[in-house]
């Protein structure tokens, strides 16, 4: 899937995701994200995965989780809306689903492996879709939304974490 979402459809919020999306097969920018957040990541220790910038920041383990987390949000509403359900989609709150999450009770390896069983699950969903059903639209958070702006918000989200990790947790 080589296209990109028309900026003038996205909402505000979500453009710094969709912009730093590199130009490309969506699916395989997917594929290799995977592979190099694994890298980055799985090369850490688990004092290292506790890591926190400040004392009121996530650490890394729950950035993780966070990026999984979202995943996890983005892929049902990729879902619902790939398959036409016309039903308006609610918001979540990010802060609430970090703080409820026991991310930092989980092993560095238990948090890898989620994120890659997720991914594995959006890849086997973007992979099966038709080529209309990319241009499919749905309500989500209030905002409309179509398959094509979500798999790229998906990329995008992970791409600016990634960013926050290295810039501000030393994450290289």
């Amino acid at each position: 899937m080589k296209l990109r979402p028309d900026l003038s459809t996205v909402p505000e919020f979500e453009i710094p995701y969709v912009t730093c999306v590199p130009e490309g097969d969506l699916i395989e920018l997917l594929v290799q994200q995977k592979s190099k957040t694994l890298a980055l990541l799985g090369g850490l220790s688990e004092e290292g995965a506790s890591f926190r910038y400040a004392p009121d920041k996530w650490s890394i383990r729950q950035v993780l989780g966070h990026i999984t987390d979202n995943e996890r949000i983005m892929g049902y509403r990729l879902l619902r809306i790939a398959r036409g359900d016309k039903t308006e989609l609610p918001g979540y709150d990010e802060n609430q689903l970090v703080t409820g999450a026991p991310f930092d009770e989980w092993s560095l390896e238990f948090a890898l492996a989620d994120y890659a069983a997720v991914r594995e699950s959006t890849l086997t969903l973007l992979r099966g879709l038709r080529p209309g059903d990319w241009e499919r639209e749905g309500v989500a958070n209030g905002l409309r939304h179509n398959v094509l702006l979500i798999a790229s918000v998906i990329s995008g989200h992970e791409l600016h974490h990634l960013k926050v990790l290295r810039a501000r947790y030393g994450v290289i």
